[in-house]
C-alpha cells in the first residue's frame, strides 16, 4: 500500500459521482437485497471507474464501497431487484451535474438511518446486541461539527480531530454507556471485552468510528484532503487485548494521518452558496 500519500479529493469527487451514476443507469450496480451493501463484483467495478482509483488496492476498498451506499442514502438511486436504478433526482444530477449535488448528498447521508459505519470495523464484535450503540445519525453530526470547527485550508492531524471530538459540548460516544462497552469485544467475548481497555477504549471505538466517517465518506465526497499510509502497524493501541496481537490492524482506516478541510468542504460544512462557484473542474464524461 506504499508510503505516505496526499490526496486532494475535491477536483475528482463530482466526476466520481457521475461515473457511479452512469453505472447505476446501466444497471451495473448490485447490492444485497437486505443489507443494501454493494456486492464484491460491484465494488471492483466502481473502483475501476474512479478517477485515480480507490485509496488502496482492491483488498481494502473504501471509496468504492462508499459510493453505492452514498447514492442510495442521497436518494439518487434505489433498489430495483438485485441492482439499483436511478431516481428522478439521480437522473437530474446525471443530466446537470454541479458541486451542490455533493453538498446535498453529504446532508442526506448525515441523516440516513440505513447503515451504521461502525459495522465496517468488523473485528469489533457485539455491535448488533440491542441497546448497545448510540444513534449513527447523532454520531455523524458530531463528526461533521468537529470538521466545521477546523480551520479551512490548514492540516490537522488525526489526534487533533480526536481531541476536538472529546471536548465538544456533546462529545462523540458510540457505546451507550461505560457498562455497555463490556458487550463489545475483539476475539474472545470475555477476555477481549473492550471494557478491559480503560482509557484506550475511546481511541479503539470512538476514534476508529471517526476515522471511518472521515476517510470513507467525507474524503470520498470531496470535503477533506487527506494524508494517509497503509494501515498496517500504524496504531498499536489494541494489541494488549487477548486475540488482538496478531491482527494486522484494527481498522482499514488506521492509516489516516491528517485531514484538511478544502474549499469545497468549507462551502458544504458552512452551507455557503458562494462555494459552488469554486474553480473546480467539470466532470470527466
Amino acid at each position: 500500500m506504499g508510503g505516505e500519500q496526499v490526496r486532494c479529493t475535491a477536483p475528482d469527487a463530482l466526476s466520481n459521482l457521475i461515473a457511479v451514476l452512469e453505472l447505476v443507469a446501466d444497471s451495473d450496480v448490485k447490492c444485497g437485497a437486505n443489507t443494501r451493501r454493494p456486492l464484491a463484483a460491484t465494488v471492483k467495478l466502481v473502483e475501476d471507474v474512479l478517477v485515480g482509483g480507490d485509496y488502496y488496492d482492491a483488498e481494502e476498498p473504501i471509496a468504492a464501497y462508499a459510493w453505492p451506499l452514498l447514492v442510495q442514502a442521497g436518494g439518487l438511486a434505489r433498489a430495483a431487484g438485485p441492482g439499483l436504478e436511478l431516481t428522478a433526482r439521480g437522473e437530474q444530477v446525471l443530466d446537470s451535474p454541479g458541486y451542490e449535488a455533493l453538498g446535498a448528498l453529504w446532508s442526506r447521508w448525515l441523516r440516513s438511518v440505513s447503515f451504521d459505519e461502525l459495522a465496517r470495523i468488523e473485528v469489533i464484535r457485539g455491535q448488533h446486541k440491542p441497546a448497545t450503540l448510540t444513534s449513527a445519525v447523532k454520531r455523524r453530526a458530531i463528526v461533521a461539527a468537529a470538521l466545521a470547527a477546523l480551520e479551512p485550508g490548514a492540516w490537522a492531524d488525526v489526534e487533533m480531530v480526536w481531541r476536538v471530538l472529546q471536548t465538544e459540548e456533546a462529545p462523540l460516544s458510540v457505546a451507550r454507556s461505560q457498562l455497555v462497552l463490556w458487550r463489545l469485544y475483539i476475539g474472545d467475548a470475555h477476555h477481549g471485552s473492550l471494557g478491559h481497555a480503560g482509557a484506550k477504549a475511546w481511541d479503539m471505538v470512538q476514534g476508529r468510528y471517526a476515522l471511518c466517517v472521515l476517510f470513507e465518506y467525507a474524503a470520498t465526497l470531496g470535503l477533506i484532503d487527506i494524508t494517509y499510509t497503509g494501515p498496517r502497524g500504524v496504531r498499536d493501541d489494541f494489541r494488549f487485548l487477548p486475540g488482538a496481537a496478531e491482527l494486522p490492524y484494527l481498522s482499514r482506516y488506521d492509516g489516516l494521518r491528517a485531514v484538511r478541510v478544502n474549499e469545497l468542504g468549507d462551502a458544504i460544512l458552512h452551507a455557503d452558496p458562494a462555494g459552488w462557484a469554486l474553480g473546480l473542474p467539470v466532470p470527466r464524461r
